[in-house]
C-alpha cells in the first residue's frame, strides 16, 4: 500500500461532511466523501422515529403556554436543494414567504424560534440551514444522520434580542436546509417552524442571572436556577423591568432598538451568507447608522464546509505538496474570523470548533449530537467604542474575511444598534488591535511528521459616548492565546491532534468623574483533542478506523452584579470498519456533561450514550456547595 493510499485512509474518518456541496458525485479532491451505515428500514413494523437532541441548558419558557404563535413555516419539504434554484451550482434552494408578526393583541417579552424536522431515508447529515426574517440571522443549525427508521429532533431558541424585526409587518422570512436526494441518499427532510411568544404575566420562569443587577435578588439562600417572577410583584420592593427579560448576561441586557442585516445581497437567489473561498476574499455591506446610537455590537454567524470543516486538522501546505496529494485541505491549522470598518481592524474571533453529525465518526452523534452542531453559536464584538468612526451620516464599509482560510465559509452579521432619542456624540480615543502574532512550526519526513502553530494578540480599544444618560467611557482590553499541535505517525495512518484557545475579555464603562458605572470580564476556553487511527481490516478492502474526541466549551462572565459559568464537555470514543465508502460495523461512546451556574442558581445535565442507546445520565438544578 502507497503512501498516498496511507493517507488517503487517515484522511477518510474526518470526511462525514456538511453537505453543501454541488455535485451528487463529488472528488476526493473537491468535496469529502461520504461514509454510509449499511440500514436495513423495517417497512412492516411502524417504529417510533428516533428522537435527537443537543445537551443545552432549557429555555425558561418550557412547558408553559404561549400567550400567542405564529406558524412560519408549516410542513415543509426540503428534498434535492443543492444548487436547484439559481445559475450557481453552489447555491442551495432557498424557501422565501411573506413573516406575520405576532398579533397586536398578544401581550409578550419573551419570544423563542421553534424548529422542528423529521427525515426518514438514508442521508449523510451534517447539512447546513439557517432562518431570516428581512435578512436578520435567527438561527443557524445543521442536520442529523437520520436513523434506519427515521429521526426527528426540535431546536428551541431564545430570539427576544430580535423584537425589533419580529414586531414588524411587510418582512420577508427566508428558509434554506441544503440536502442531496438521489438514488443513494433518499431521506427528505420535513420541517416546522413557528415563533412562541410568552407574556411576563405567565409566570415565565426566568433564570436569575438575566434579571439586572439593580433587580436581581441579593438572597444566597435561593439555590434554584429558575424562579417564577411577574412583572406586577416586587422582588425585594423592587420591580422587574420586562426590558431587560433576557437570556444572555453580556452585551444583550435588553433587546437593541434595530437590528442590520450585514448579509449577502442577492439572498433571495443564492442565500443570505457569504460564501468565503479563501483567506484573501473579503466580504463588505456598506452601511450608514443612525446619529442617535449609544450602543452598537456585531453578533456573528460562521460556519466552516468544504476543505476547511476540519480546518484544525489541516495540514501544511508544503506537507501535501512534498509528498504529491491530490487533497485541497491544507493551508496548516490557524483560522481566525476578522471584522474590518473601513478596512481597519475591529475584532476578531477564533470560532468554537462545532463537529457536524456527519464529522469523525458519525457513530459518535448518535441520537446525542456534538456541542453547538443543533444551534450553532454566534459571537459578539461590541463596536460600541468605535462610535466615533461611525456617527457621521456617511456610508461605513464593514468587512468580513477568514484568516488563512480556504474553501469555504458561510458567514454573516446582525448588527444590533440602541438608540437614543436625541442625537448622540462619540469618540474613539484608542484603537490597537494588532494581527495575530503567528509562530509556525513545521518538520516531517514523507508521511510522518509534526505540524504546531501558536498565536497571541493583545488589544485594547476606549470610546466615548455622550447621550442623554451621560458621558460614558467604554474601555476593552483583551488577550488571547491559541495553541494547535498536530502529529502524524505510522506512515500517516495516525493522526492526533491537540488545540487549546482561550481568550480573556475585560469590559469597564466609567462616567465622566472616572467612576466605574460596570464592569465585566468574560473568559473563554475551547480545548479539543482528537485522534484517529487506520489499521487494514480483516477483510479484503476494510479499514479499522479508531476514532477519539475530546472537547469543552467552557464561557465565563464576571461582573458586579451578575456572573455565569457554563461547562460543556464531551468524551467519545469508537471504532468503524469500512469498506469504501459504507461503515459495516462499529461501536461508539458519548458521555457528555454541562453544568451551568449563575451565581445564584444552577443546572447540570450528564448523558452517556453506548452504541447509539443512551444508557444513563442525570439532570439537577441544586446548587453544590
Amino acid at each position: 500500500m502507497n503512501a498516498t493510499v496511507n493517507l488517503l485512509l487517515l484522511l477518510l474518518p474526518l470526511f462525514f461532511t456538511t453537505t453543501v456541496q454541488s455535485s451528487p458525485k463529488p472528488s476526493f479532491s473537491n468535496s469529502p466523501p461520504h461514509f454510509l451505515k449499511q440500514n436495513s428500514i423495517n417497512e412492516t413494523i411502524e417504529i417510533p422515529l428516533q428522537h435527537y437532541f443537543e445537551v443545552t441548558l432549557p429555555l425558561p419558557t418550557d412547558g408553559i403556554t404561549p400567550a400567542c404563535s405564529t406558524s412560519l413555516l408549516l410542513n415543509h419539504s426540503f428534498e434535492n436543494t443543492t444548487g436547484s434554484l439559481s445559475t450557481s451550482s453552489n447555491s442551495p434552494v432557498i424557501r422565501v414567504m411573506d413573516y406575520t408578526p405576532p398579533p397586536a393583541t398578544c401581550d409578550w417579552s419573551v419570544a423563542v424560534l421553534d424548529f422542528r424536522v423529521e427525515c426518514k431515508g438514508e442521508q449523510h447529515g451534517g447539512g447546513v440551514a439557517g432562518v431570516w426574517i428581512d435578512g436578520v440571522e435567527l438561527l443557524r443549525t445543521s442536520t442529523a444522520r437520520p436513523d434506519e427508521n427515521g429521526s426527528f429532533w426540535n431546536v428551541r431558541k431564545d430570539v427576544s434580542r430580535y423584537s425589533s424585526i419580529i414586531t414588524r409587518s411587510n418582512l420577508t422570512l427566508s428558509v434554506m436546509l441544503e440536502n442531496l436526494v438521489n438514488d443513494e441518499f433518499t431521506g427528505v427532510y420535513h420541517v416546522n417552524i413557528s415563533l412562541l411568544f410568552y407574556s411576563d404575566t405567565s409566570s415565565v420562569r426566568f433564570p436569575l442571572s438575566i434579571v439586572s443587577g439593580e433587580s436581581k435578588p441579593r438572597s444566597q439562600s435561593l439555590n434554584r436556577k429558575l424562579i417564577s417572577v411577574n412583572n406586577n410583584h416586587e422582588i425585594e420592593s423592587k420591580l422587574l423591568d420586562r426590558d431587560l427579560v433576557l437570556k444572555s448576561l453580556y452585551p444583550y441586557y435588553k433587546p437593541a432598538d434595530l437590528v442590520v442585516p450585514i448579509s449577502a445581497s442577492g439572498g433571495l437567489s443564492e442565500g443570505f451568507w457569504h460564501r468565503i473561498e479563501d483567506e484573501f476574499d473579503v466580504k463588505t455591506k456598506n452601511v450608514q447608522i443612525s446619529n442617535k446610537t449609544y450602543k452598537a455590537v456585531l453578533e456573528l454567524y460562521v460556519s466552516f464546509h468544504g476543505n476547511d470543516e476540519f480546518w484544525y486538522l489541516n495540514p501544511s501546505d508544503s506537507y501535501v505538496e512534498t509528498n504529491n496529494l491530490t487533497t485541497g485541505r491544507a493551508h496548516g491549522a490557524y483560522r481566525e474570523v476578522l471584522v474590518t470598518i473601513d478596512g481597519k481592524l475591529v475584532g476578531a474571533v477564533v470560532p468554537f470548533p462545532v463537529i457536524f453529525t456527519g464529522g469523525i465518526n458519525p457513530l459518535f452523534w448518535e441520537p446525542v449530537v456534538s456541542i453547538g452542531a443543533f444551534n450553532l453559536p454566534s459571537y459578539d464584538i461590541d463596536l460600541t467604542p468605535f462610535l466615533g468612526l461611525l456617527l457621521d451620516n456617511k456610508n461605513h464599509s464593514i468587512g468580513i474575511q477568514i484568516a488563512d482560510g480556504i474553501s469555504f465559509w458561510l458567514v454573516d452579521a446582525n448588527l444590533h444598534l440602541w438608540l437614543d432619542h436625541s442625537e448622540v456624540q462619540a469618540q474613539t480615543t484608542k484603537s490597537e488591535i494588532p494581527s495575530m502574532e503567528i509562530q509556525r512550526k513545521s518538520e516531517f519526513i514523507r508521511l510522518d511528521g509534526e505540524f504546531e502553530i501558536e498565536g497571541e494578540r493583545e488589544s485594547e480599544v476606549t470610546g466615548w459616548v455622550h447621550s442623554s444618560t451621560g458621558s460614558l467611557q467604554t474601555q476593552i482590553t483583551e488577550k488571547i492565546k491559541f495553541k494547535n499541535k498536530i502529529k502524524f505517525k505510522d506512515a500517516g495512518t495516525t493522526k492526533e491532534l491537540q488545540q487549546k484557545y482561550k481568550r480573556k475579555t475585560k469590559i469597564k464603562i466609567t462616567n465622566e468623574n472616572d467612576e466605574v458605572i460596570e464592569s465585566l470580564q468574560v473568559k473563554i476556553k475551547y480545548p479539543l483533542k482528537v485522534s484517529i487511527g487506520t489499521k487494514p481490516g480483516s477483510d479484503a478492502d476494510t479499514s479499522v478506523m479508531i476514532t477519539i474526541v475530546e472537547q469543552e466549551r467552557s464561557e465565563r462572565v464576571y461582573g458586579d452584579n451578575d456572573s455565569m459559568v457554563l461547562s460543556h464537555k464531551q468524551n467519545c470514543t469508537g471504532l468503524m470498519v469500512v469498506k469504501g465508502s459504507s461503515v459495516l460495523s462499529g461501536s461508539a461512546e458519548n458521555h457528555q456533561s454541562y453544568s451551568y451556574n449563575d451565581g445564584v442558581g444552577c443546572y447540570s445535565q450528564s448523558v452517556d450514550v453506548v452504541d447509539g442507546d443512551v444508557v444513563g445520565g442525570d439532570t439537577s438544578s441544586i446548587c453544590e456547595s
